[in-house]
């Protein structure tokens, strides 16, 4: 009776070693295949150094994110939008050789340029605008309407 449960232990016991020795083996190729193209002769050091890494691209990533605030920042007062809307101010003059031309930036302030086209000449005017809206002089019709195109094409 004891020589059976001897012989049943020495086989539970050898399953267990050989299904151990499995998973040893696997763990080893692994941590050999882990290991194989770097310099470090250990894991823990290759894992230190990827921490390392991680930890550089995550302060390159924030620099970059804020260089990119800044520039959007920036952006806003360089000159993003531009219309041109010829019109015929005049019914004794044929064609429309008469023009605005709008050069905004982002919160739409810039310069609208008009050239009204006579049979006695041509007139040029220059408007400063701010958000939208004349300074010092106030807009005409047409220079309303140019400005109103330039906000509807940013939709």
């Amino acid at each position: 009776m004891w020589e059976g449960l001897f012989i049943f232990i020495i086989i539970i016991l050898g399953l267990w070693l050989i299904t151990l020795t499995y998973f040893f083996w696997n763990l080893s190729t692994h941590y050999n295949h882990l290991i194989k193209n770097s310099n470090s002769a250990s894991l823990q050091s290759l894992l230190e150094g990827l921490v390392a890494d991680v930890e550089k691209v995550k302060r390159a990533i924030d620099l970059g994110a804020s260089a990119y605030a800044t520039i959007e920042k920036e952006s806003a007062t360089h000159l993003q939008k531009v219309k041109l809307r010829r019109f015929n101010p005049f019914d004794d003059t044929g064609g429309d050789q008469s023009f605005v031309l709008v050069l905004v930036d982002g919160k739409n302030s810039g310069v609208v340029i008009s050239s009204l086209y006579s049979r006695s000449g041509t007139r040029w005017y220059a408007k400063e605008v701010v958000e939208g809206k004349g300074v010092e002089h106030t807009l005409s019709d047409e220079e309303e309407k140019a400005l109103k195109d330039v906000r509807r094409a940013e939709l």
